[in-house]
């Protein structure tokens, strides 16, 4: 993956692979020696209208999402109109966007512009070459269709196929504007959802990660500008989850419904729309663990230290603690054994290398004692740590205000707030193990 910092340099972009998406920038301009024709702009915003259909009802809602049901012909052909748009094929796109939602706005997410920047969020991932082929693990359902397997390995055969055909009904002005034209607005529209979603806009719902509503990006892509409402409730066909929230791919699937063209479109339950549901248990470790880090551990690690009037004692108990535990390593290395056993392996153990010996017995007898006082010695630390640690966090209140300041409200701020508390608690008490070591 790519630097993890928003600003660092992305050394696995492939600069060369970019030239063909340039190249087809400054065909735009193009337009200053065709002219640029009333029919064509009129082709131009029809292809960009039925195209953004496309890649969101088709290649979002549909293939990614599996957010309704069509019949195998229909979904042939929207996976047909949305590959004119250049996107590649949809067993390839959606198997990117899983990944990205299983991984939202974490290093291992391939276009966060929290961690990798604005500009590698909107395009630059897709010139890394590690996202050029599909994990076919994640899109099993989709490849079990041969007509989409081989219409995913023409990449971009039906745009070319598109253009072509332009050109030869309408002239050039008709390619560089109904085609290239349309084609640009479309790769910008579609990759604003990578990038301006997860930066502009407010955030009804908990979700973990920096998906936001935008009621002009909505506008711009039919409906997908309401991003945060689809990280909150990915399964609902339907994203605009309020009257008022303008959401055309949506529409244009409800009339299609009525005609048996789609069926089973989903919509969130009342409780999703109002927030009342708890949320997963994956969105509370993730918030949780951002909430921890709003607070400085090497902070409340010093003030730790500065009240340590029992440092002595404590370092005693780290040294009676590693000692055990070396003892226990050294023994366990004589028997061949890397891990922990239980008393029962090690009596088997020691009886396979040492058969008809008296001593066996005594050997496990020690053994014993050793994992016994190891496990005092660690457990007593632990209690020692934890003691001296929490008298110096920030309380549940503190975290709950904080919480309150950095994210909307949740049912589950209690669960993320006492999950933050034992995040700081843990990764305090590790610092001190570490520094104590290190000195003894």
């Amino acid at each position: 993956m790519a630097e993890s910092h928003p600003h660092a340099p992305h050394q696995d972009i492939v600069y060369p692979a970019a030239v063909p998406f340039v190249l087809v920038h400054l065909v735009c301009l193009g337009a200053i020696w065709s002219g640029v024709t009333t029919r064509a702009l009129v082709v131009a915003a029809a292809l960009y209208f039925i195209r953004m259909w496309a890649i969101t009802a088709g290649y979002h809602r549909y293939f990614s999402h599996r957010s309704y049901k069509t019949s195998r012909i229909v979904q042939f052909f929207i996976a047909l109109i949305g590959q004119t748009s250049a996107q590649r094929g949809a067993i390839w796109w959606a198997s990117v966007h899983r990944h990205h939602h299983l991984f939202s706005d974490t290093p291992e997410d391939v276009h966060s512009p929290r961690h990798h920047g604005f500009w590698y969020a909107h395009v630059g991932w897709v010139f890394n070459p590690r996202n050029w082929t599909p994990d076919r693990g994640t899109v099993r359902d989709l490849t079990k269709y041969r007509e989409l397997v081989i219409l995913d390995r023409l990449t971009y055969l039906p745009a070319f196929g598109l253009a072509f055909g332009l050109w030869m009904w309408a002239g050039w002005s008709m390619l560089v504007v109904g085609f290239f034209w349309s084609t640009v607005l479309l790769y910008h529209g579609t990759f604003s959802i990578n990038s301006l979603a997860h930066e502009i806009g407010s955030q009804r719902y908990l979700t973990g990660d920096d998906s936001r509503n935008n009621f002009l990006l909505a506008l711009v892509t039919l409906g997908e500008g309401w991003h945060n409402n689809h990280h909150h409730y990915q399964s609902s066909t339907r994203q605009g989850f309020r009257w008022w929230e303008v959401d055309i791919s949506y529409y244009v699937l409800t009339v299609m419904s009525w005609f048996g063209l789609v069926w089973d479109l989903r919509s969130p339950p009342k409780e999703i729309v109002q927030g009342i549901r708890p949320v997963g248990r994956k969105v509370v470790e993730k918030v949780a663990a951002e909430l921890a880090g709003a607070f400085s551990v090497e902070t409340i690690v010093g003030r730790v230290r500065d009240t340590w009037t029992e440092s002595h004692a404590l370092e005693d108990l780290i040294v009676r603690t590693k000692c055990a535990g070396d003892q226990l390593e050294a023994r366990l290395a004589e028997l061949s054994l890397s891990y922990l056993p239980t008393m029962p392996e090690l009596r088997d153990k020691a009886e396979e290398m040492f058969q008809g010996s008296p001593s066996v017995d005594e050997i496990v007898n020690a053994l014993e004692d050793l994992v016994e006082r190891a496990k005092r010695a660690g457990d007593q630390l632990e209690i020692r740590l934890a003691e001296l640690s929490l008298a110096h966090l920030p309380t549940v209140p503190e975290l709950r205000e904080k919480a309150e300041e950095m994210f909307q409200e949740s049912p589950s701020v209690d669960e993320i707030v006492n999950r933050a508390h034992e995040l700081l608690a843990q990764a305090v008490a590790a610092h001190l193990y570490q520094s104590a070591v290190a000195r003894t």
